[in-house]
């Protein structure tokens, strides 16, 4: 699994001109799955999303996570992140993981940020989606649950 975490003073998702998700401070998180993803990928997302230490202490440090600062989560599923374009200038997709296992994948790590205490907000699986943020840093992440990057 990929996710692209990006630290966030506010972030929502519309479909079809309709406001699905919508958070204060906190993470917006693209999370794309791949093919032959498991559940301790799913652990390892979520437990580092939940983790991350990247809002600033009294000190001025990044050195408090989401639930220090009362922050929530924006979990937007984004088969995208495993576009391959090393060859020609159409990317590849096969190995992104078909829908239906990836829609669980996701809602895994959603129930598992939730379960660890987090308040999280979604897009919408498969629509077309308009997300509006605005970047608190700007502060961006990658995390790749086989430490391909």
């Amino acid at each position: 699994m990929r996710a692209v975490i990006q630290r966030v003073s506010h972030a929502s998702v519309t479909v079809d001109g309709e406001v699905v998700g919508r958070i204060g401070k906190g993470f917006l998180a693209l999370i794309g799955a791949a093919q032959g993803d498991e559940d301790a990928d799913v652990e390892y997302i979520a437990s580092k999303i939940a983790g991350l230490r990247i809002f600033e202490d009294d000190g001025g440090k990044m050195n408090l996570a989401l639930a220090d600062v009362g922050g929530a989560v924006l979990a937007v599923s984004q088969f995208t992140l495993f576009g391959d374009c090393r060859k020609g200038r159409r990317p590849s997709f096969t190995g992104a993981m078909e829908p239906g296992q990836a829609a669980e994948r996701f809602e895994s790590v959603v129930a598992r940020l939730r379960a660890l205490g987090l308040p999280v907000e979604t897009g919408r699986f498969r629509a077309h989606m308009d997300v509006s943020l605005l970047n608190d840093g700007p502060v961006t992440l990658l995390i790749d649950s086989r430490k391909d990057f």
